[in-house]
C-alpha cells in the first residue's frame, strides 16, 4: 500500500502537480506513517525456534534437550542421525520417525510434533517453539 502511494505522488512530480520538495515531504510523512503502523514486536524467525525433546522416564533417567533449528537443519543436511548423537536419548527416541521430525522442520510447524507415552510410564514430547 505503502508503495502505491509513493507512485502515486511521483506521477504527481511528473504531471508536473507537485514539485520535488513538496513531493519529498509527501513521502516522508508516508513513511512516518507506515513505520508507526507496523507492529512493534518483530515476529520470530522460524529458523529461530528451538526443537524440544522431553524424556520422562518411570526409572528418573530424564532427559531434555534443546536444539536450535538452525543446527538441526544443517546436521540434517550433513546426515547426521539426530537420536545416535544424543546418547541420553538414543534409547527412548530410537523408535521416533526422523522422517516426521524432518517433515515438521521443513513445513515450519510450530508446537507439540510427538507425544509418546509407553506402558512402563515412560513419556517422550517434542515439539518447536
Amino acid at each position: 500500500m505503502l508503495k502505491t502511494e509513493i507512485e502515486k505522488v511521483l506521477t504527481m512530480v511528473q504531471e508536473g502537480k507537485v514539485d520535488a520538495e513538496k513531493a519529498s515531504e509527501l513521502i516522508a510523512v508516508l513513511n512516518n506513517r507506515d513505520s508507526e503502523s507496523r507492529p512493534t514486536a518483530k515476529p520470530t524467525a522460524y529458523a529461530d525456534k528451538t526443537l524440544k525433546i522431553r524424556v520422562v522416564s518411570a526409572d528418573n533417567d530424564n532427559v531434555s534437550v534443546n536444539l536450535p533449528i538452525k543446527l538441526i537443519k544443517v546436521m540434517l543436511k550433513a546426515g547426521y542421525n539426530i537420536a545416535g548423537n544424543i546418547p541420553q536419548s538414543e534409547k527412548y527416541v530410537k523408535d521416533l520417525d526422523i522422517d516426521i521430525l524432518i517433515e515438521a522442520i521443513e513445513n515450519e510447524l510450530d508446537g507439540q510434533i510427538v507425544d509418546i507415552k509407553s506402558a512402563d510410564g515412560d513419556t517422550v514430547s517434542v515439539f518447536i517453539e
